[in-house]
């Protein structure tokens, strides 16, 4: 499928379309108008550039470093695309990521009672979430990027859902979208749910996170990994637990299981968005053991959710104190599940930041 170019006009018109659409068009007036103005193209007006002109389209979006964008409107634009091409029927399909159980055997503490795992039906309105329910079988789903984008660097992401669910595309798969678009391999883990009875919350969930973690620095050198810069991401519930995971490193909450379980479990940075649970009366949850040791964190949560940004703030603050380098951002609006789908609140822009961050942490430069 190699692209034709046509040249249109336009911040946004430097269109490319696939031979098998047919030749290439010239864009209309209308889009060339709605090219002009970036800060008000809407997800319709983008899907009908993409139907019309070829899927080249959002891959130079996604990829041109000469559009007239500034940097956060860019962004925006390039996570409006993600979101839209995983609702389109594209004959370019992305390769299946290699799926690994994070035991080898049983799973500690399982006891057979929980039934089969399916997925919840929709609710609500809008885009979908594919919620997994029953969780008993956990597992790594490894998304590389592009070789020529490809940093080294990794992500373990864990979906949030309450410690019942988990929100498989919208806090995980869409998420490993986004890194591999900006050159990092995301990992999802699909982790124990819902909450065992008996057990704390986050206790077998903490488990899978922990493995997940030794297994990916363990496969670091086949996979292409720098086995220093592996990261953990978290929404909500998956959020508190990539912070249990990242300040419980020298704790295993399993006995050992073999050699894999030699290897260090410290995620090398984290990033908490929207976390729940990670404070308990005026402090941090037991459970989250701050100390100097901790990795560097970014945060980012929204003033106006329910799950209140005290959870963010409050772990922002241990850290501070014990001197590891932290970044929060609190949002004036947001609301809680927001993921990374675009939407008109500020707090959408946190990718943007998020990718900052990591760049000027020298997590970004390729190997």
């Amino acid at each position: 499928m190699a692209p034709v170019v046509t040249t249109c006009g336009g911040s946004l018109c430097k269109c490319l379309s696939f031979t098998h659409k047919g030749p290439s068009r010239a864009v209309s007036q209308s889009d060339k108008k709605a090219a002009k103005s970036p800060r008000n193209v809407s997800p319709q007006r983008l899907t009908d550039c993409i139907r019309i002109n070829g899927y080249g389209y959002l891959n130079w979006l996604l990829t041109s470093p000469n559009n007239a964008l500034d940097r956060d409107h860019q962004m925006n634009i390039r996570l409006t695309l993600l979101f839209l091409f995983a609702t389109l029927a594209s004959p370019i399909i992305a390769a299946e990521p290699l799926v690994l159980d994070v035991w080898p055997d049983k799973v500690p503490g399982g006891k057979g009672n929980i039934g089969d795992e399916y997925v919840q039906p929709p609710r609500g309105t809008g885009k979908p979430v594919k919620r997994l329910a029953n969780v008993t079988k956990p597992t790594i789903a490894v998304y590389r990027p592009d070789k020529e984008k490809d940093t080294g660097a990794a992500v373990l992401i864990c979906p949030g859902g309450a410690y019942n669910i988990l929100a498989w595309d919208k806090e995980g798969t869409e998420v490993a979208d986004w890194l591999n678009s900006i050159g990092v391999t995301g990992i999802v883990l699909k982790y124990r749910v819902p909450r065992r009875k008996d057990r704390d919350k986050h206790d077998a969930p903490l488990q899978d996170a922990q493995r997940a973690m030794s297994l990916v620095r363990n496969h670091a050198d086949e996979w292409g990994i720098d086995s220093k810069r592996i990261g953990i991401l978290g929404f909500s519930a998956g959020g508190h637990l990539s912070a249990a995971t990242a300040t419980n490193s020298d704790k295993r909450h399993y006995d050992q299981v073999d050699e894999i379980d030699d290897v260090n479990c410290r995620p090398d940075f984290a990033v908490l968005v929207y976390p729940a649970y990670l404070t308990e009366g005026d402090g941090l949850a037991p459970e989250i053991r701050v100390t100097a040791d901790s990795p560097p964190t970014f945060f980012a949560h929204a003033s106006d959710d329910r799950i209140s940004s005290e959870n963010s703030i409050t772990m922002y603050l241990a850290l501070k104190k014990a001197k590891v380098p932290a970044e929060l951002h609190i949002y004036a609006s947001g609301g809680h599940g927001f993921g990374l789908r675009p939407s008109e609140h500020p707090a959408s822009t946190w990718p943007q930041r998020c990718e900052e961050w990591m760049r000027s942490r020298g997590l970004m430069k390729k190997k």
